[in-house]
Parts: structure tokens; C-alpha cells; sequence
């Protein structure tokens, strides 16, 4: 393929993906003014499912694999992911060409009247699908009662305006960032309270690993210290064995030619955990992750996981991809 020839960029149809997959379309063509640009959407099973909770599903990559499937078919040359719903393990042949620069993050609360955290009456009802926020709202605040929310960010955030529960949700920074709705933030949550998902804020250019040539193109994307970051997280994510099923948050950050990779294991009901941090070489993300999972595993992270395997649709936990929330 030479720059001149359509590039065909495949994408999940909701407003959030299109919109990432703008921003990565704009990027490239300041880049390579001449490059002809095609968004191409993909219905994924995560989005034709919208009325089961996401631990039900209990599908491989419910929000990646028809893309990738389109991808390996040669029906697109790349496909633009939310890094947190690809799954560690990719089909052969399939490479991430480009990690963009990450924005925040961190995980935001929004509710009803503005209403901060602290401040939130006892019993107030807070939505959510993914049980890592669930776990560690409940190890900060017990009282709050938790409802599963679904659906895209402009229908969950029309939830919590319409009046009844739930009163507020907890979202994705960056998707309301992606978004332009800021403004509707109530409080960013310090990751002391809500450790992100693995990857949180990251999107990722994937292609197949033998075009060179798209590849190149793509290069000019590259984020160094975000690739650092989120390798680490991922690879602390693989030797966990987390997903979906599992209350596991962590973050990397990159700060003065240092990697900080900061995880946590949190039991369901947010009573037990394990929360450990390690730092070192960004040129040593993957051994990084993989050292501090085997450091929680040894202090008792493992007995938190069969525990959470035991109780969320034990038949299915093996066929679990390694990640699937929702992009924000």
C-alpha cells in the first residue's frame, strides 16, 4: 500500500469510538496531508447486547474481536481500540502499530446536583458495570447502594439526570474528555480511591504484523512513555489472570525517566485487598508488571481471585478475555 492509496480505519459505531477514531484520523492526515482516509464501522457484541451485565456475557473480547476479525480479513488496515477493551492476548498476526499519547486516566463521578463523594448521603445509588469500580466504591464508601448502568456514555449520563436512580454513575475520564463534556464532571477520583483499569485512557492503532508499510504511517502516533505505562499494566494484568470478572485497577505513570506502576486486587464486596507499588527502568515495563503481580500473588492476591472466581460464573472463567469494560 503506498500513502497515496485509502486507508481504511475500522471502529466500534458508538459516538465515543467514532470520535477517537476522528482524533487519530486528524492526527494522521496533519501528518501525511495526502493520505486518504476512510472510517469504516464495525458492530461488536458489546454493543448489540446492551441489556446484560458485562460479567454475564462471558464472551472473548466482546468489544474487539469482530473488528479484529475484519482486520485479519483485509476488510480494514487498521483497527482504532479504547486500549482497556483489547485483550492482552491478540489473534496471531495482529500487532498494535501506534499507542497514542494517553489522556487522564482516572475514573470521574458524576452525579445529580453536583454532589462530591464525601458528600453523598448513605444509600444514594451509584451506576456502574464494571466491577472493579464496584469493589473499591465499597471499600470507600459501604453505604452507597450500586446499580448496574449500560449503554453508551450520552445514555448513561441521561440516567442520571431523569429523575429516580440511579443518583450518580462512575465513568471514564477520558471518554468525557474525548467528548468535550468536562463540564460535566462532579469529581475526579484520586487514584487512592479508584485505581483505572488496566490501560484506562490509551487508544491503540492496531494492524497485521506483516504490512510494514501501514505500520510506518502510523509511527508518527507513537507515545513512548504511554507505551511504557500501559505495558506494564497490561502485563501485570496477564500474570493476575484478571478481566472482567476481577476488581483489579492499576496505573503506570512515567515521571522523570522513571515508571511507577501502582496495582491493587480488590475483593467483591471491598473488604479485603492487596495494593502494592514498584518503580524502574521504562525500558523494563513488561518485567516490571510481571515482578509486581508476583509479589501481590505472594501476599495473598491469589486467594482473592479464586474467591472472586468461585463466585462469578466459575464455568466461564477460562474463556475470559483478559479485559472487557465498556470505553468509558
Amino acid at each position: 500500500m503506498t500513502i497515496n492509496a485509502p486507508l481504511r480505519m475500522g471502529t466500534r459505531g458508538s459516538l465515543l469510538a467514532l470520535r477517537q477514531t476522528e482524533q487519530v484520523r486528524g492526527s494522521l492526515i496533519r501528518a501525511h496531508p495526502d493520505l486518504c482516509v476512510e472510517i469504516c464501522i464495525i458492530k461488536t457484541t458489546g454493543d448489540r447486547v446492551q441489556n446484560t451485565p458485562l460479567p454475564e456475557l462471558g464472551t472473548q473480547g466482546i468489544f474487539t474481536k469482530e473488528i479484529e476479525t475484519a482486520l485479519l480479513n483485509g476488510e480494514i488496515d487498521v483497527a482504532v481500540h479504547s486500549l482497556k477493551d483489547l485483550p492482552t492476548q491478540m489473534p496471531s498476526g495482529l500487532v498494535l502499530h501506534a499507542i497514542c499519547e494517553r489522556v487522564c486516566p482516572l475514573d470521574v463521578l458524576i452525579t445529580r446536583g453536583r454532589v462530591a463523594m464525601r458528600e453523598l448521603q448513605p444509600h444514594s445509588t451509584i451506576g456502574t458495570s464494571s466491577v472493579r469500580r464496584r469493589a473499591q466504591l465499597l471499600r470507600y464508601r459501604s453505604d452507597l447502594t450500586l446499580v448496574d448502568l449500560r449503554g453508551n456514555l450520552d445514555t448513561r449520563l441521561k440516567k442520571v439526570d431523569a429523575p429516580g436512580p440511579p443518583d450518580g454513575a462512575i465513568l471514564a475520564c477520558a471518554g468525557l474528555h474525548r467528548l468535550g463534556l468536562e463540564p460535566r464532571i462532579t469529581e475526579v477520583l484520586d487514584s487512592r480511591i479508584m485505581l483505572p483499569a488496566p490501560g484506562q485512557g490509551a487508544v491503540a492503532v492496531q494492524g497485521r504484523a506483516e504490512d510494514e508499510n501501514t505500520a510506518r504511517i502510523f509511527s508518527i502516533l507513537e507515545c513512548r512513555e504511554t507505551r511504557a505505562a500501559v505495558t506494564a499494566e497490561r502485563a501485570l494484568m496477564q500474570r493476575l489472570g484478571g478481566g472482567c470478572h476481577v476488581p483489579l485497577g492499576c496505573l503506570g505513570q512515567v515521571e522523570d525517566g522513571c515508571l511507577t506502576l501502582d496495582a491493587g486486587v480488590f475483593s467483591l464486596d471491598g473488604t479485603a485487598a492487596v495494593r502494592k507499588c514498584l518503580s524502574g527502568d521504562p525500558d523494563e515495563a513488561e518485567s516490571i508488571g510481571i515482578r509486581l503481580a508476583e509479589q501481590m500473588l505472594a501476599e495473598g492476591a491469589r486467594e482473592i481471585l479464586d474467591a472472586c472466581d468461585r463466585t462469578l460464573h466459575p464455568e466461564t472463567w477460562q474463556t475470559l478475555p483478559i479485559h472487557t469494560e465498556e470505553s468509558s
